[in-house]
């Protein structure tokens, strides 16, 4: 029994304390892969297809048939600054806004040149 006392006083005797293993750059290599990995999966390919969008949206002129992201297909009667004015039948015109444009329809020819 004093041997088992003896031991278990021992054990509870301040043990040194273990120096931390690595750098704070170990530590952050994980997140640092997350982030990579994040970035070309998710954020570039949005950013690209943003830019694209972007630019098909300032390249429209009168006459272009689009369809709007409501679905409503029309062709491009007038461009402003931050709107485009759309004629959907004969005498319905609306205005909608330039981010709303889902799809510019290109004549077949000129799908062929490209």
């Amino acid at each position: 029994m004093m041997f088992f006392s003896a031991l278990f006083a021992f054990s509870l005797q301040a043990q040194p304390a273990a120096r931390p293993q690595g750098s704070m750059l170990t530590a952050m290599i994980p997140f640092i892969l997350v982030f990579v990995i994040f970035y070309f999966l998710l954020i570039r390919p949005q950013r690209t297809k943003q830019k694209r969008h972007q630019g098909m949206v300032e390249q429209l002129k009168s006459g272009n048939k689009v369809i709007t992201a409501g679905g409503i297909h029309g062709t491009v009667m007038g461009v402003q600054k931050d709107r485009i004015e759309v004629k959907i039948a004969a005498n319905v015109k609306i205005d909608v806004a330039k981010n709303s444009i889902a799809v510019v329809l290109t004549p077949k020819h000129q799908q062929k040149e490209k």
